[in-house]
Formats: structure tokens, C-alpha cells, sequence
């Protein structure tokens, strides 16, 4: 029996992580997704935030995703996004500006789309700075 399955990262541009994880846990349309060895196939949609992959010596990755698919086959694991970041190339003065910038649109309520668009600016800059926090966690123990 396997302990491990093969995870592949991959954003428009390239591959960003590629390797064995013993869980990758991603946020599906319906909520949260723990993926581990021998999980039954399965393609879904995954919304902005973060994908942690757990390695096999106990390590975990953090990424920022802006949404994409998650195929799981027998033997592997696939993330597909258009945007991928790790979460410690995540620059937090651009995150916490576009999360301001985000949240004057919204109060000043100008157009239905300027909204709409905000509010998926703001969601973006909010998965980000959780990636952030939960790298700065990690880096304390």
C-alpha cells in the first residue's frame, strides 16, 4: 500500500510544485478537500485560496491558487490554476495594498461590475494574506 501520492502544481505559465505528498488539502467549491494516497478519483472546481501540500518527511507547502480545477487519479494528484504563488514569494505590502484598494471600491458602491470585480480582488487579497499567516506560523515552531 502506498503512503504517498504524486502532486503536480501547475499554473499557465509552468509547473510550480511537482513531487510526493502524503495529503494536499485544497478548497473545492463545497468546501474543504483532503486528498490523500488511494483516494477515489475525482475532478472539481477549487476557489481562490490556498493549497497545502504535506511531504512525506512531515513538511508542509503552502500556494496561493486564484481558483482552478483539482483532478485526482490513482497515482497522482493534479492542481491546475491559472495564477499559482508559493506562499513565501507572496509579497505582503502589494497584498495588504490591493486588499485596501479592494475595500475602497466596495465602499464607495460605484458600478456593478467595479463591485464584482473588487470583491474577487478582495477575496484574492484575503486567501493571500492567510497564506501568509500560516507561513509565519510555521516559521515560530
Amino acid at each position: 500500500m502506498s503512503t504517498t501520492i504524486r502532486c503536480d502544481i501547475v499554473s499557465a505559465e509552468k509547473e510550480i510544485f511537482h513531487g510526493d505528498a502524503t495529503l494536499v488539502v485544497a478548497t473545492g467549491e463545497l468546501g474543504e478537500l483532503g486528498i490523500a494516497p488511494r483516494h477515489a478519483p475525482l475532478i472539481t472546481r477549487i476557489k481562490p485560496g490556498k493549497v497545502v501540500v504535506t511531504q512525506p518527511n512531515g513538511e508542509k507547502l503552502d500556494f496561493y491558487v486564484s481558483g482552478g480545477i483539482l483532478e485526482v487519479q490513482p497515482q497522482v494528484v493534479t492542481v491546475l490554476a491559472d495564477t499559482v504563488v508559493r506562499a513565501d514569494d507572496l509579497d505582503e505590502a502589494v497584498v495588504k495594498k490591493a486588499k485596501e484598494e479592494a475595500e475602497r471600491i466596495l465602499a464607495n458602491r460605484s458600478e456593478a461590475m467595479e463591485i464584482a470585480e473588487a470583491q474577487a480582488k478582495l477575496a484574492e487579497a484575503m486567501a493571500q494574506l492567510q497564506a501568509l499567516e500560516r507561513l509565519r506560523k510555521n516559521l515560530k515552531h
